[in-house]
């Protein structure tokens, strides 16, 4: 098995007697209600002008306007330097796009970014998990944007707004090239998004000419942890993969499921059968590492076609069975490529 490990005011003046009669701590009052009046006035600017234009217009002060996952539109700076990303999937399109980010939000089953991603991520602070953003280590990174991947809770979203422009990147679909292509047009990257998908489809041509009469295998994808056995169904990353790819899926796979990944009991772990097996938890190191040791010893699990064919392989579940993205994509390509084509 193989193992790859977001016309001018007018001015009142109060008669002179009322204002030196009034007491100072009314005026002080005043005057810090006004304040805080025109710091809402300017905020009310600001989000007028996100949502004033069509996505991808030219801004009038080194801005762009770009229309975000959700249908909102939202003014960016042009080209930022300091970029949030609050998913998976962010962090990989803008290190895909050649951005580091000033702040990352922890991978799923993760301390920090997905193990595929550690090393080029390495020393990015964590401002968040997969349940959702620390507002106040969000503020700490003085983000130009926020990439808030498929974040849906608007209390969290306004909170996010108030502190940078805040773009949503995925939409229900969890497209991982459509994602990527917004994020280019956040980032001002739309060259190198084209020139990546062109690579990842150029890479994808060639594996299926490689793989021969395999390219029509059944692959199945699954994950073990703590909890048991779980399969990735259609919807999902890796299901994308694939199918750029011609395999076919068994069993359940072939249907989009209800939740990101579908626990199968030991009962049924005849439905993770497949000409292919490719299996692994979402952490090579750590209290997970031993888990599918556990597995592998299951006398169900050593009667599936595809472990007595020899055709399993141990994966990275942080890069297939998470939510991915470009960098990812082309991973998996490569996993594929040794595991099948060579």
């Amino acid at each position: 098995m193989q193992l790859e490990p977001s016309s001018p005011a007018r001015r009142h003046t109060a008669p002179v007697s009322a204002a030196a009669t009034r007491p100072a701590a009314v005026r002080s009052t005043a005057a810090a209600l006004c304040l805080s009046a025109c710091a809402l006035a300017l905020a009310g600017c600001g989000s007028a002008e996100e949502t004033s234009r069509s996505g991808g217009a030219q801004g009038e002060s080194g801005t762009v306007r770009v229309t975000d996952a959700t249908g909102t539109e939202v003014s960016v700076t042009k080209r930022p330097r300091r970029v949030v990303a609050l998913s998976e999937m962010d962090l990989d399109s803008a290190l895909a796009l050649g951005v580091r980010p000033v702040g990352l939000t922890a991978g799923r089953g993760q301390q920090g970014a997905p193990a595929y991603l550690a090393k080029e991520a390495e020393g990015i602070p964590t401002v968040g998990a997969v349940t959702g953003p620390d507002i106040e280590k969000v503020v700490r990174a003085e983000p130009d944007v926020i990439l808030a991947g498929q974040l849906a809770d608007e209390q969290v979203l306004q909170q996010l707004k108030k502190i940078a422009p805040t773009v949503v990147t995925i939409d229900k679909t969890k497209d991982w090239q459509k994602s990527l292509e917004l994020t280019a047009e956040v980032l001002g990257r739309g060259d190198r998004a084209d020139a990546f998908l062109k690579r990842y489809r150029s890479r994808t041509a060639a594996l299926k000419k490689d793989l021969g009469p395999r390219a029509g295998a059944s692959v199945s994808v699954a994950r073990y942890s703590a909890k048991g056995t779980a399969v990735m169904q259609q919807g999902v990353f890796i299901s994308d993969v694939l199918a750029d790819l011609g395999f076919e899926r068994p069993g359940l796979q072939q249907r989009k499921g209800e939740g990101h990944s579908t626990p199968i009991s030991d009962e049924n772990l005849e439905k993770i059968d497949a000409d292919w097996l490719f299996i692994g938890t979402l952490s090579p190191t750590g209290p997970d590492a031993d888990l599918l040791d556990e597995l592998t010893g299951k006398p169900a699990y050593r009667q599936l076609d595809a472990v007595r064919e020899k055709h399993v392989t141990e994966i990275d579940g942080s890069k297939w069975t998470s939510l991915g993205g470009a960098k990812a994509a082309l991973s998996v390509l490569g996993d594929i490529r040794k595991a099948m084509a060579e």
